[in-house]
């Protein structure tokens, strides 16, 4: 398939290899089907509201003032942090350890904000204790967007959905949720179901030992 070749590398392995590689081009066309399918989607829903959010200076936060000028798509990630809570979740702290290096580079095409059922000084507490400094963290303590767009269950218990609304001429729509979440899961597989902006799994993903069966992120090591 090409002529690239690394130190000491038999035949049995570049004939594996090279399988392997065949499969990596033909994920990558699917990837990008997939992609060009959820940006052909139709309109969702019309927002009910215009949500009222605390940011964590205790300032108010409709939801229209988090499209900038400019940029009509808003991606909102549900934290899995209520007031009922100890600690937030591992696997979401995760993802945002991560997404607040990225933060100030998807903010430069699209509105991003990160949203938890806890009050601000709880949500506030946790961004100090990790360093996160580039995230737009919102509470949605004293509204009903969690359990609107399915970031809370009926017993309270919190979901860790990301949502994508877009901003049109006539009112603030949804377009995509990540739903896997709400399918039962594949044999042999969990529910995760937001790896395409988790880095830790796609890491783990290109060595022998993968992704494991029993190892899961902590809140601390």
């Amino acid at each position: 398939m090409h002529t690239t070749r690394f130190p000491g590398e038999s035949a049995e392995y570049r004939a594996a290899r090279d399988e392997l590689l065949r499969a990596e081009v033909d994920l990558r066309r699917r990837t990008e089907d997939v992609a060009r399918m959820r940006r052909a989607l139709p309109l969702g829903g019309r927002v009910p509201e215009d949500y009222v959010f605390e940011a964590l200076d205790g300032k108010a936060r409709r939801l229209s003032e988090l499209f900038e000028p400019g940029k009509n798509s808003l991606v909102v990630y549900s934290y899995m942090f209520g007031p009922s809570q100890k600690s937030p979740c591992p696997m979401c702290t995760s993802i945002l350890d991560a997404l607040d290096g990225e933060a100030p580079h998807i903010t430069q095409r699209v509105n991003f904000a990160v949203v938890a059922k806890s009050p601000p000084a709880r949500i506030r507490e946790v961004a100090n204790g990790r360093g996160w400094r580039n995230l737009q963290l919102l509470s949605s303590a004293n509204n009903s967007y969690n359990t609107d767009y399915h970031a809370e269950d009926e017993s309270g218990d919190q979901l860790p959905v990301l949502n994508v609304f877009v901003k049109r001429d006539d009112g603030i729509y949804h377009t995509f949720a990540t739903e896997l979440l709400f399918l039962p899961s594949d044999p042999g597989q969990d529910g995760r179901h937001a790896d395409a902006i988790w880095p830790l799994w796609n890491v783990f993903d290109y060595t022998p030992e993968g992704r494991g069966e029993k190892w899961n992120p902590k809140l601390a090591y």
